[in-house]
């Protein structure tokens, strides 16, 4: 388990140098992903297919670019593919239900598992296949824009998404090198936890559905009930599965967020689900000083979820 960080030296660090601890916090975090770019690098002889996984919020989409940048500068070119792309169309007698009757969109079996495992050994054997496209608007894919794809000799390329591994893709896959990646370190305060790292995503969550989703705070705290079930049934279980535990927090983050996250929660009425929660969340939040969201560089994490970055999501 990573070590947790400490709000008083956070805190500290930012009033005496805010722009060298926001380098010094993306400087660690580039040389985690080159060491995974290394890692994978060794098992591109076994397999040309990565399997990365995560909850949401955890940062697959920018932290798999960012792999991809660092596999380049060692030689290796590599492509990202989203698991999104290959979800089902929706049925409403066939499509997973949650407990209570609802489409249960956190269930591995909204994806073509099928398709999926049969493209995984066609991409490994150097033949082409055809990327669907889901169009979530519609919840049925778009077949005019799937696309054909074929590896060529040497290249790999990362399937990133909340089941990669699942025992359904990971276990039929031995050899792919497989990653899963959170934010999985706690904040402290007198050696007792302040900011819990289910926070840290929330916040990443409640930012980026406000600001790029039309989904306001209170949505997203009614919806986090079954993001976080469907994590511990069908995510969590799987992670030890994982060749790399990435930890994808920085200490300077929810400095970085909390003005955007202030604002959207400070508006969310009572009587909404996870009140308890948010009452919690909000003095813990207080007590970070802020740091200016202009020093977070475009390549970053965090611009995922705040906007302004280089990556296309």
């Amino acid at each position: 388990m990573p070590f947790p960080y400490d709000i008083e030296a956070i805190n500290s660090r930012i009033v005496s140098d805010q722009k060298g601890f926001a380098q010094e916090c993306e400087a660690i975090y580039s040389r985690k992903v080159m060491e995974a770019a290394a890692m994978i690098k060794e098992r591109t002889p076994l397999s040309s297919v990565v399997l990365l996984s995560g909850p949401s919020g955890s940062g697959k989409t920018t932290t798999a670019h960012k792999i991809c940048t660092a596999l380049e500068k060692i030689g290796i070119c590599a492509i990202t593919v989203s698991l999104d792309k290959y979800y089902l169309p929706f049925d409403p007698e066939a499509s997973p239900k949650t407990d209570d009757g609802e489409f249960d969109r956190e269930s591995p079996h909204c994806l073509d598992l099928e398709m999926l495992n049969e493209h995984f050994y066609a991409l490994d054997r150097g033949d082409e296949v055809i990327v669907p496209h889901f169009n979530f608007k519609i919840q049925d894919r778009d077949h005019a824009k799937a696309k054909p794809f074929r590896l060529a000799e040497g290249e790999i390329v990362i399937f990133e998404g909340i089941h990669a591994l699942n025992d359904m893709l990971a276990d039929a896959h031995p050899k792919a090198f497989k990653l899963y990646i959170s934010a999985r370190s706690d904040i402290e305060c007198g050696g007792a936890i302040w900011f819990k790292r289910t926070w840290t995503r929330l916040l990443r969550r409640i930012v980026r559905d406000e600001l790029f989703r039309g989904t306001d705070a209170s949505e997203t705290l009614k919806m986090w009930a079954n993001v976080r079930h469907g994590e511990k049934k069908f995510i969590s279980p799987f992670k030890h599965k994982a060749d790399l535990l990435f930890d994808s927090s920085m200490p300077y983050e929810v400095p970085v967020m909390k003005q955007f996250a202030l604002k959207a929660l400070n508006v969310v009425p009572d009587g909404i689900e996870r009140l308890e929660e948010l009452r919690n969340l909000l003095p813990a939040l207080e007590k970070f000083e802020e740091v200016d969201p202009a020093l977070v560089p475009t390549d970053s994490i965090l611009r995922e979820f705040i906007g302004g970055g280089m990556y296309k999501y």
